[in-house]
């Protein structure tokens, strides 16, 4: 199912899932929540997407920390401290005997609303969380043959209008660059920030190659990506140059190899932005980092 850069290979398993709403578990046909609740009404909420891998949930610390920044950042109590959360994920995972091979949504909102109204105190207390675990793999074609992207005319803003570090559920302006590019046929979005240089894509983060070296953006205008922070990591833990700079639209068409990262895909090759063929075909660099990243996983699942 072609999904922008989440193309993936359905799973009949899916149907049967159970899915976790406030710590009830519920088939995936019986699995909601009110109209009242405040992410339906207001997109009020926090989340993060998770990878199991060989039974580890790979890299939870760090998501629960983001997790929870942003729940502190939007004054919203999770109810829950991060061991009771991950105790809750892995109830919900042991309930669907998953061990590998499954991408998780877990969600927060502020809870249920008194009425429609944008007012936080107008909220019954209690927040809602949800677990919905897939069994879900990218497909070989877009790791392997790579993607196009085309730069959006909407922008990653100041954080003082919407802080893009806050990974929300208020995601509009990542759908709007989403549906430009996917009406230019292209599978992503490049998204720049108010100065015109190159911030991120619409769900994943963005790096060029040039020359030796790897580039992202400042992280100024942008989610702090964990799959991000992870290729900078194995980056400077083997000796190859990586910096986090500003950078434009002229780097990018000029650039050696490009690539995206996200916690579904891990590393995704990019083979066009914007019409233009990206490097003579080469892809030393991002082989490589699809090794060293698929090193850390295995190692963080002790496998």
């Amino acid at each position: 199912m072609a999904k922008g850069t989440h193309e993936y290979i359905e799973d009949e398993r899916n149907r049967n899932i159970l899915i976790n709403i406030n710590g009830e578990l519920f088939p995936r046909e019986k699995a909601v929540v009110s109209v009242f609740d405040s992410g339906f009404i207001l997109g009020d909420g926090v989340w993060e997407g998770l990878r199991l891998h060989h039974g580890v949930v790979v890299f939870l610390k760090d998501h629960l920390r983001r997790l929870f920044q942003g729940a502190k950042s939007l004054d919203l109590d999770i109810g829950l401290t991060p061991a009771a959360l991950t105790e809750r994920l892995m109830t919900t995972l042991q309930a669907n005997d998953m061990t590998d091979g499954v991408h998780i949504r877990l969600m927060v909102t502020r809870g249920e609303k008194i009425t429609p109204y944008q007012d936080p105190r107008c909220t019954i207390p209690g927040s809602t969380i949800v677990i919905i675990p897939e069994y879900k793999n990218p497909s070989p074609r877009k790791i392997e043959g790579g993607i196009k992207l085309f730069t959006t005319h909407v922008r990653r803003g100041y954080p003082d209008v919407q802080d893009q570090k806050m990974n929300s559920h208020s995601k509009i302006n990542c759908i709007q660059g989403c549906i430009q590019a996917a009406k230019a046929g292209a599978d992503e979005a490049l998204m720049l920030d108010p100065h015109g240089f190159v911030a991120t894509c619409n769900s994943t983060h963005f790096f060029i190659v040039t020359q030796g070296e790897v580039w992202t953006s400042t992280g100024d205008f942008c989610l702090g990506g964990i799959t991000r922070s992870k290729i900078i990591e194995v980056c400077e833990d083997n000796g190859i140059t990586v910096k986090q700079k500003n950078f434009s639209l002229f780097d990018v068409y000029g650039a050696d190899e490009c690539f995206v990262t996200g916690t579904f895909a891990g590393v995704t090759p990019v083979n066009e932005v914007d019409g233009r063929i990206i490097g003579t075909g080469s892809r030393d660099m991002i082989v490589r980092l699809q090794d060293l990243y698929l090193a850390l996983i295995k190692s963080e699942a002790g496998a």
